[in-house]
């Protein structure tokens, strides 16, 4: 008897001496800006290269997707895009970008006013159109190539999808609308969220079969939002907490860490997430302005 206590006694210890040895991850953060006059910079990807991609607004309010990479700037514009700056305008932006510097993206056609997605590569713009859709949108781009959104069907209807060689295949989750993917790992894991019935947001890591629930648990009713997913096991994303403020968060072994930057009055959203633990997103500051940043983890 007296040594099965020891030993029990033994297993507790090295259990607590494990807990206390937990590594705690610290964020060191920096704001992006595209160039000295830009305006608005908003970061929406990194690689694992660091190379952001985004969009930003110039001094006469006009909106060019970018790749930041270190102090070097690619600004990309399309003719048939909408130019009006600021996000959610529906001018040209990329959301996703791999290792190899292509980049996903999406705007408004000036021509028909439906979403027009593409992928950027090689100083060339290639269309993304999910079949007889009523616009499509890109968010991530894997190294692979695949290539993850939204698309509105024929009656206009909300669906994720991810596009593989030259096959696009939709994905639902059962139970909830207004589905979207946004991010994808070279595994082909993709971030996938919708909103539930109660009008809150329902988050996922799908493998292409089953949909594995993500939720941050100091979320309020309006829920988590999955973004980036590395190829490490790792996601960023957001959640509203019971004041419905937009915080950021990080997903790493097993764990959920808020990622906030510092200098932010309001919201704070993490959109990109590479394999070093580096996360790219938004903040609103006291004057109400959106600011991109990055945010180095350490262990």
């Amino acid at each position: 008897m007296k040594k099965s206590i020891l030993g029990g006694l033994v297993v507790l210890m090295f259990v607590a001496v494990s807990l206390a040895a937990a590594p705690t991850l610290t964020f060191t953060f920096s704001d992006v800006h595209a160039n000295k006059t830009a305006t608005e910079t908003d970061s929406f990807a990194v690689n694992n290269a660091g190379a952001i991609a985004g969009d930003y607004v110039d001094s006469a309010g006009i909106q060019h997707a970018m790749i930041l990479a270190g102090k070097k700037l690619t600004t990309v514009n399309h003719k048939g895009c909408n130019t009006t700056g600021g996000f959610s305008s529906g001018a040209i932006a990329f959301y996703g970008i791999n290792s190899a510097g292509a980049a996903a993206g999406w705007c408004t056609s000036t021509k028909t006013a439906l979403a027009e997605a593409f992928v950027y590569s090689a100083g060339k713009l290639t269309a993304i159109n999910f079949p007889k859709s009523n616009g499509t949108q890109a968010y991530g781009i894997n190294d692979k190539g695949d290539v993850v959104g939204l698309y509105l069907d024929s009656a206009s209807v909300q669906h994720g999808f991810v596009k593989k060689g030259s096959k696009y295949t939709s994905i639902d989750v059962t139970g909830d609308t207004s589905t979207e993917a946004w991010g994808i790992n070279n595994a082909g894991q993709i971030t996938v969220f919708a909103i539930s019935s109660a009008g809150g947001y329902d988050s996922f890591l799908y493998n292409g079969k089953t949909f594995k629930k993500i939720s941050d648990p100091s979320a309020g009713t309006e829920g988590t939002i999955v973004r980036a997913p590395n190829n490490k096991g790792d996601i960023a994303g957001t959640y509203f907490n019971s004041a419905s403020v937009e915080t950021g968060f990080l997903l790493h072994g097993g764990k959920y860490y808020d990622v906030v930057d510092p200098k932010a009055d309001n919201d704070t959203r993490n959109d990109g997430l590479n394999d070093k633990l580096e996360i790219v997103g938004r903040y609103a500051n006291s004057a109400g302005a959106t600011v991109g940043f990055k945010a180095t983890t350490k262990q």
